[in-house]
């Protein structure tokens, strides 16, 4: 006996075209789709489970194209401006309330009021769901735009300061307060904690003096490190409060 389709399999059923992506984004389609083959390539995943063709209605030939699930489709854009991460994020919200609601050719319109309010809380957890996932995903779209500038060579605290706009010595105490390095002499090294994280590392670096040649280490961090870092720093700018307009002046006024 086949059973009845649940919300589980039409959310897992779910797919947004490389077609849709390019006009929420107002991208070229060939674009969309070169960055696509590159996600793809480097997360390990193969192009044909989730190449597809399409006919155009202009010439009637066929084309490219690709069908990707919720997951590679927030991959995909994590690297795009904040306003286009927006539009995919919204169109998934969409799709994803079309897939829950009930199977019906019209709109589902309660017929008691325990049904009412059953519908209004499931609507609540829908939201704030959805919420939570954004509070995961923005620091770490965030970090990425912060990281685009950086190569995959290790980095120095002034490098890292300067990249994440906190300065050298707020890297240099967050790298202490969070155990990835440690002090000795007045030198950060890293500790057993960043060099098993792979967040810190020390390099070896010749040079010379009175004409001998030395060697000195220099304690750095490495992109994984650095793109935690940042990737903390917007989580925590997120969870501070916000003033409403005019607290601040009723706040420095106050008695």
């Amino acid at each position: 006996m086949a059973t009845e389709p649940t919300i589980t399999d039409a959310f897992s059923a779910l797919t947004m075209s490389s077609r849709e992506i390019a006009e929420l984004t107002g991208k070229r389609h060939d674009n969309v789709i070169r960055d696509i083959e590159k996600m793809l390539e480097e997360t390990g995943m193969g192009l044909l489970s989730f190449e597809d063709t399409y006919r155009n209605e202009q010439n009637g030939q066929e084309y490219r194209c690709f069908n990707l699930p919720k997951n590679l489709t927030i991959v995909l854009v994590a690297g795009y401006r904040a306003d286009i991460r927006l539009k995919i994020i919204d169109r998934w919200m969409a799709l994803e309330a079309a897939a829950s609601a009930p199977a019906s050719h019209d709109f589902y319109v309660p017929q008691t009021k325990a049904e009412a309010l059953r519908l209004a809380a499931d609507l609540t957890e829908q939201v704030e769901e959805q919420r939570q996932r954004l509070d995961v995903a923005e620091p770490k779209a965030e970090a990425l735009d912060q990281m685009s500038a950086l190569n995959a060579e290790p980095k120095g605290v002034r490098d890292v300061g300067r990249h994440l706009e906190i300065g050298q010595n707020k890297v240099a105490d967050l790298v202490v307060q969070w155990g990835w390095a440690c002090r000795e002499s007045g030198k950060l090294k890293p500790t057993h904690y960043g060099r098993e994280q792979g967040y810190t590392v020390l390099t070896s670096r010749v040079f010379t003096e009175k004409g001998e040649e030395r060697v000195a280490l220099d304690f750095k961090m490495t992109r994984k490190g650095i793109n935690r870092m940042a990737v903390r720093l917007a989580q925590e700018a997120r969870k501070k409060p916000r003033l409403e307009p005019g607290m601040a002046a009723k706040i420095n006024n106050a008695p």
